[in-house]
């Protein structure tokens, strides 16, 4: 006999009764029954309910063992008496009827349950994560986090992909945030980088002749952690392909994600087709450019019904509109101005003054003045704006929206670029608390159109909105001949439930393109060189056209598993300070090391 098992905590069904089984595991929970004991075995594969009764020659030791110590069980197989079968659980028919049992490790008072799911806090759970692993749901979620990546693999395979990987030590490059730096011993004075992401290296693999690149990629930067994003270091299915449109890149990548939400997604509608929304349409009609499909709210310009209105607040706002023509015919060009605007919410049943003062309230609390609002009842609108604007103007934003009786009406006003953010939150609230949004689904958009540059505030100039290394529309002649701010890139994100999965685009593969939009986001051919020298220098002898993305797995896998938070997806993740509280990291090193690398830490000034 095996010396630990002859099988596995999940594995006895009736066929095995009367045989001699050997089981290896951790103690889940024990009850004592009136002087029967039973012990719940759990490994990774299951749970086998084990007893010993005073009859039994290993009662006794029975007596003594605790939750989470590891145990040998040696036992007959026997059927569980018919009131006392759990069919929720696969070994549910059978049980272990203890002869011998061997304490393999035993376990010290725990910090944390691992029976059960209780909250606890995440200091406790990061710094004794090893335990916080046992629990089941943690537990069942990185098992299928490792069946969702062979999945991506298999199938990216199956599409004529070949996985390839790229260097970890690289070359600083300013991709968006903060690179992690590592110090060379060789080299005194100099760094590597941990690559935020194989852009470049993704790139310089189609340059060099290879068609189709994937890789479940390890990413690294140094940036604030979110619900949604891991802090340090994230995983990505990174993708690139030779001689293709946008078209192509969406053609490949569709079914591959369709496919792996159908398979591990529990039978949740997933979109066929997913649509395609401009990236100021979706500004526009969500607030947001990862706009949650199943909230069916969709935001509305209606400025028109408040120029020259006896709304004031708003009217004053859009005084500087000569016409109504000039305010109807505001569009994308003008959203980098300062035109205000007034855009609509519409709130399907939400028709009452409690909820539309609990919604003003709430926009106080998140910072802004109020949140204006109508109300329908009896035919009419209701509520301060209503009143001040007058039938005509009430029933006409009524039309154009579509509400009825029970509905109401939210407004934001201002400069659009400044409100839009709020406006996409406040939609995403009212569809949360009317419950408007089918959780029940997944629903997928790409985003396109994305403009190319974007204007920095804080710098005064013009710099790159996403992937400096993108395709203009209009390749150089749109560069050439309009307004930075105007030109639009190959640019898309894929978007599912309102979380943004990736980002991509068709690349740039001609030099005088990459130093001609170089130039427009302030960076000259001295700096070109120091910083994109490689990829200037590849494309300067015969690049492909090509383009990619790269769908984020951490946020895949944390969709599917039903998940808020990143950190219920990720084996051992660091906290929200970026810390790895179980390892000590970061932590520091000592003198010697530090001479070798020839480097002197200096501490902040204190305050």
């Amino acid at each position: 006999m095996h010396a630990y098992r002859t099988h596995t905590c999940g594995e006895l069904r009736p066929a095995d009764v009367g045989e001699t089984a050997r089981l290896s595991g951790w103690v889940h929970r024990v009850r004592d029954h009136g002087g029967v004991l039973f012990i719940d075995l759990r490994d990774h594969y299951g749970i086998t309910q084990c007893v010993a009764d005073p009859d039994s020659p290993a009662f006794a030791m029975a007596e003594t063992v605790r939750s989470e110590w590891v145990l040998r069980i040696d036992g007959a197989v026997r059927n569980r008496p018919d009131e006392t079968v759990n069919p929720g659980l696969p070994t549910g028919a059978v049980e272990v009827f203890i002869s011998e049992i061997e304490v393999l490790s035993a376990a010290a008072e725990l910090p944390l349950p691992v029976f059960g799911e209780p909250d606890y806090p995440e200091e406790t759970r990061l710094t004794y994560r090893f335990l916080d692993l046992r629990r089941e749901t943690l537990h069942n979620n990185i098992v299928k986090r490792s069946r969702i990546i062979q999945s991506l693999r298999n199938r990216m395979m199956e599409e004529g992909f070949t996985e390839f990987q790229t260097p970890i030590l690289t070359a600083s490059s300013p991709e968006g945030a903060r690179d992690y730096l590592v110090p060379s011993r060789v080299h005194p004075g100099t760094f590597y980088a941990l690559p935020q992401a194989p852009q470049q290296f993704k790139q310089l693999t189609m340059i060099a002749g290879f068609d189709k690149y994937f890789q479940i990629a390890p990413c690294f930067r140094d940036e604030d952690a979110r619900a949604d994003r891991s802090p340090g270091e994230f995983y990505q299915l990174d993708i690139e392909m030779s001689f293709v449109t946008q078209d192509d890149v969406f053609a490949a990548v569709e079914p591959v994600l369709r496919g792996v939400f159908e398979e591990f997604g529990g039978d949740k509608p997933v979109t066929k087709a997913f649509p395609r929304i401009a990236w100021w349409d979706a500004l526009r009609k969500y607030g947001t450019d990862k706009p949650d499909l199943r909230n069916p709210i969709i935001m509305q310009d209606v400025s028109e019904h408040f120029w020259q209105s006896g709304f004031k607040i708003f009217a004053n706002q859009l005084k500087d509109y000569e016409s109504a023509e000039a305010v109807a015919a505001y569009d994308r060009a003008q959203f980098h101005k300062n035109d205000s605007r007034v855009w609509a919410i519409p709130a399907k049943t939400g028709g009452s003054r409690a909820f539309c003062d609990r919604m003003n309230s709430w926009a106080q609390g998140e910072g802004q003045p109020g949140l204006g609002y109508i109300f329908f009842r009896d035919g009419e609108g209701a509520g301060p704006i209503a009143k001040n604007i007058g039938p005509d103007r009430v029933q006409a934003i009524r039309t154009q929206l579509g509400l009825e009786n029970g509905d109401a009406v939210f407004f934001v006003a201002g400069v659009p670029r400044s409100f839009a953010d709020f406006a996409g939150r406040a939609r995403q609230k009212i569809g949360e608390d009317l419950d408007l949004i089918d959780r029940d689904r997944f629903d997928f958009c790409w985003i396109v159109d994305f403009p190319m540059f974007e204007w920095n505030e804080e710098e005064k100039r013009v710099d790159f909105s996403h992937n400096p290394f993108s395709m203009p529309q209009g390749e150089l002649e749109a560069l050439e001949t309009l307004d930075p701010l105007q030109v639009l890139a190959y640019q898309y994100d894929i978007v599912c439930n309102g979380v943004e999965l990736s980002s991509g685009a068709i690349r740039n593969h001609r030099p005088e393109i990459m130093r001609r939009a170089f130039a427009i986001a302030g960076y000259g051919e001295e700096v070109l060189q120091e910083k994109f020298g490689g990829m200037l220098r590849a494309l300067e002898f015969g690049a492909p056209p090509h383009g990619g993305i790269a769908p984020g797995v951490d946020r895949i896998v944390m969709l599917l598993c039903g998940e808020e938070n990143l950190r219920e997806v990720v084996m051992f993740p660091m906290n929200q300070q970026a810390q790895d509280l179980m390892m000590g990291a970061p932590s520091e090193v000592s003198a010697a090391q530090l001479r070798e690398l020839h480097i002197r830490p200096v501490p902040p000034p204190k305050s």
